[in-house]
């Protein structure tokens, strides 16, 4: 099936990167999909997606190709007759890049580029480069450049075309730019390099955390899909300048703010990297040092948009991610932004569906009371005083005590150490679990 679609003038998307080279100011984008199972509404809401990111990086869409099958071709993913159809519309609209929306093997791009001429991209490599683009401090650029060499890596073959291939496309950074210089081994070590500058940030984040922690000071972070509003709330919050903007991935660097609830009540907000479908899973092992913030958080804010009409796999696409990090049992508020775009029967009944929940509208203030109100709630909620006997061979347990709790009170008996402490619910459970071992 191929449809078209009305192309609109856009500019490249500035930025850092991580190897400066010289940007393409206009590019046409074929969009290519294959069913895989899925139903044809599907299909074309996930190519949507798609589009949004390709505008984000300054693509513009000029077509859409879907190849009805149940999955990919080891060869070619679309199957060899359909590279043909695919190289007469870009012919025809003038494309110069083939966006595929699925992750592709350096095996199926060498085969698609012997039929299709022009350049291959497939949906983790779009999403890279947006991240490239969009990163701003030094943790940021690092930890983009650890998932586009994790990525590229095993799409190394010698000959130097897949390379070549994988590093091109929009104003491309990092991996691709050295081209046929580069090798396994220089990247292996570049990784191993990175890693340990990302393992040392971690290692600072985790002492920050432990200074907040003892203090007594609880933890917010703000998750949700990309583009729900989690910056605009930030801002309204805290009075914080996080850029907001209708782009995909607007935010990449995590920004802290401290935050004084309606009863005088100290906290610290974390906005953190927007969630998408098919998040490569290269970017959440690279983003582990800014993704520990949400694992550890005493309360998360989840923000959805309430406006969108993909609610529902939102959702459900962060509640995944979330249960990859291991922080799906952390305290959630589901905050339903933008409502002031649905009515308030339909954001009433939203609310009630996802409790606990508050409704607003970030941009304009709308309902910012009452949800300070209900974090105060949940807060409450999510903490517990006890009393614990630690013996002296469990140095472990009375360690997580005082990383993520507050030791109000300790003494040493001949047996072991009494801690009275206070600590979030999730941390009294496992330090209990602990114990009982």
């Amino acid at each position: 099936m191929v449809t078209g679609a009305n192309c609109r003038e856009v500019v490249t998307v500035p930025g850092n990167r991580v190897h400066d080279v010289t940007p393409i100011t206009s590019s046409l984008a074929l969009l290519v999909a294959i069913t895989g199972g899925e139903s044809p509404w599907a299909v074309e809401k996930s190519l949507d997606e798609l589009e949004r990111l390709a505008d984000t990086a300054g693509m513009r869409e000029c077509g859409r190709i879907i190849q009805d099958r149940t999955g990919p071709d080891a060869a070619t993913y679309v199957g060899k007759g359909k590279l043909q159809t695919i190289e007469a519309e870009r012919e025809r609209h003038g494309a110069d890049t083939v966006l595929f929306d699925g992750e592709l093997s350096a095996s199926q791009v060498r085969n698609i580029q012997e039929v299709v001429n022009g350049r291959v991209l497939d949906r983790t490599q779009l999403i890279l480069e947006i991240f490239s683009a969009r990163a701003q401090s030094r943790e940021g650029k690092a930890q983009v450049e650890l998932a586009q060499l994790t990525y590229l890596l095993p799409r190394l073959t010698g000959h130097g075309v897949e390379l070549s291939r994988l590093g091109g496309g929009i104003g491309t950074r990092g991996p691709g730019e050295t081209k046929l210089e580069v090798d396994r081994r220089q990247i292996r070590r570049r990784i191993e390099s990175l890693r340990a500058e990302l393992e040392l940030i971690r290692r600072q984040r985790r002492l920050r955390r432990e200074g907040r922690h003892s203090g007594g000071t609880p933890v917010l972070a703000l998750v949700g899909y990309t583009n729900a509003g989690k910056s605009t709330l930030l801002n309204a919050l805290t009075g914080a300048d996080a850029l907001t903007e209708d782009k995909l991935f607007a935010t990449l660097d995590p920004m802290t703010r401290q935050l004084v609830l309606p009863h005088g009540q100290q906290v610290v907000v974390t906005d953190t990297v927007g969630f998408l479908r098919k998040l490569p899973h290269e970017l959440v092992a690279a983003f582990r040092a800014t993704l520990e913030e949400v694992g550890e958080a005493d309360l998360l804010l989840h923000v959805v948009d309430a406006s969108s009409p993909e609610l529902e796999g939102q959702v459900a696409t962060v509640v995944e991610v979330l249960t990859q990090l291991e922080a799906a049992d952390r305290p959630i508020l589901t905050v339903l932004n933008k409502c002031d775009l649905i009515g308030e029967a339909a954001a009433e009944a939203l609310a009630a569906r996802w409790e606990p929940a508050v409704t607003v509208a970030a941009r304009s203030g709308q309902g910012l009371a009452q949800l300070l109100a209900a974090v105060e709630r949940e807060l409450a909620n999510t903490r517990e005083q006890l009393t614990l006997r630690i013996p002296y061979g469990r140095a472990a347990v009375l360690d997580l005590v005082h990383e993520y709790g507050k030791v109000l009170a300790q003494r040493y008996e001949e047996t072991g150490v009494v801690v009275e402490a206070e600590l979030p619910r999730a941390w009294a459970g496992r330090v209990r679990r602990q114990l009982e071992v």
